[in-house]
């Protein structure tokens, strides 16, 4: 797999258009999505993901500002796609087991 550089210093693009944070597999979407999710720092998400340091972060976080409407829009097509996965999965054998007893319906 190839990757692109971007006018920002630590993401590139993968072969499909994803911008990840350069030197790990993390997509700049997931970090945003703990950013948006939890309302997290940059040094809260540093805290969190060590392994990415302060300057990833906040190269992350400028390149969502400066491409807010594709970010958003990756983010949202992998929620839907869960939602199809989540709906197409049997159900949990525990899940089932719950339901038999009639702890939850």
């Amino acid at each position: 797999m190839s990757r692109t550089t971007t006018d920002h210093k630590y993401i590139e693009l993968d072969d499909n258009g994803i911008a990840l944070i350069v030197g790990t597999t993390m997509k700049v979407s997931e970090l945003i999505t703990s950013h948006l999710a939890y309302g997290w720092s940059p040094e809260e998400l540093h805290f969190q993901y060590p392994h990415l340091s302060l300057s990833k972060v906040y190269s992350a976080l400028a390149y969502y500002w400066d491409y807010q409407r594709a970010i958003d829009r990756e983010i949202e097509q992998r929620l839907e796609q869960v939602e199809t996965l989540r709906r197409q999965a049997p159900p949990s054998g525990i899940a089932q087991k719950l339901r038999e007893s009639g702890a939850i319906e």
